[in-house]
């Protein structure tokens, strides 16, 4: 049985939800990636092209620093990677949570959150800042999530 590990990137508490009724179903440890600097409510303003997730999402290179760099990965197997969906793909900071660690030989799952877009391209846009591991397509978990119907999706990826 592989070690598992839940890893989300939370902006507004949604994500971090439902990654945690994700690790208690899938039986694994619960790692939230956090910002240096917590963003704000005007910080998320994607329709303000000066507010901060614009400007690091219009610059595909900025890696937003950690507050911590404790997810000790080298004692999972499986990570599942959850972040809430910005610009058609994950935020910036979830690439820097990928290069801070190495991934060579694990299995990385992505969920994610959205108010209306899919995961698109996700996993193609983080495979580079996880050289080694094996990123597979997840699934878009929105509103509230049984337990249940967690666990049978985990137990379906055959990990």
């Amino acid at each position: 049985m592989s070690r598992k590990l839940v890893a989300y990137f939370s902006a507004s508490g949604t994500t971090a939800a439902v990654a945690g009724t994700l690790a208690e179903a899938a039986d694994a440890g619960l790692y939230e990636i956090r910002p240096q600097v917590p963003y704000s409510r005007a910080d998320l303003d994607w329709m303000n092209k000066k507010s901060r997730s614009s400007m690091e999402m219009n610059d595909k290179s900025f890696r937003p620093p950690l507050a911590g760099r404790d997810a000790h990965v080298e004692d999972y197997d499986v990570i599942f990677l959850g972040f809430p969906i910005w610009w058609y793909t994950a935020p910036t900071i979830v690439n820097t949570f990928l290069e801070s660690y190495d991934f060579t030989g694990k299995t990385i799952i992505l969920f994610a959150t959205s108010g209306g877009s899919g995961l698109g391209r996700t996993a193609a846009d983080l495979k580079p800042s996880a050289p080694g591991a094996v990123i597979r397509e997840g699934k878009l978990l929105n509103g509230r999530q049984a337990k249940d119907s967690l666990a049978a999706w985990a137990n379906s990826l055959k990990i």
